[in-house]
C-alpha cells in the first residue's frame, strides 16, 4: 500500500473522511473484487498526481459494513468524493482515469 493511501475502518471512518480537512477521495473495495483491484493502482496515481490536494482512503466493506450500509453501497468498487464532510460525488464500477480525475479536479477547483 502506498503512503499515500489510508486504510480507513467503520472506527475511524468519520475523523479519517469526514473530518478531513483535505477532499477525500473513498474507495469501497474488498480483496475479491477483480474490478477493485483493477483501479487500485490508478486511483494510487491519481493521489500522487494530487499529493497535498487530496486524500486517498481505502475501506474494505468486507471487514466494515457499516461504511458501506450507511452509504447504501449496493456495488463495487464505488468510489466516493468527500469534501467539507459531505458526499459531493459518486462513481460506481470501473471507469478511465479521466472520469475520477474530472470529479478530483472539480472538488480542488
Amino acid at each position: 500500500m502506498s503512503e499515500r493511501v489510508i486504510e480507513v475502518t467503520d472506527a475511524d471512518f468519520d475523523s479519517q473522511v469526514m473530518q478531513s480537512e483535505l477532499p477525500v477521495v473513498l474507495d469501497l473495495w474488498a480483496p475479491w473484487c477483480g474490478p477493485c483491484r483493477m483501479i487500485s493502482p490508478l486511483l494510487k496515481e491519481l493521489a500522487e498526481e494530487h499529493a497535498g490536494q487530496v486524500k486517498l482512503c481505502k475501506i474494505n466493506v468486507d471487514e466494515n459494513p457499516q461504511t458501506a450500509v450507511r452509504f447504501g453501497i449496493q456495488a463495487i468498487p464505488t468510489i466516493l468524493f468527500f469534501a467539507d464532510g459531505e458526499e459531493k460525488n459518486r462513481l460506481i464500477g470501473v471507469r478511465p482515469k479521466s472520469a475520477y480525475q474530472a470529479v478530483i479536479e472539480e472538488m480542488i477547483s
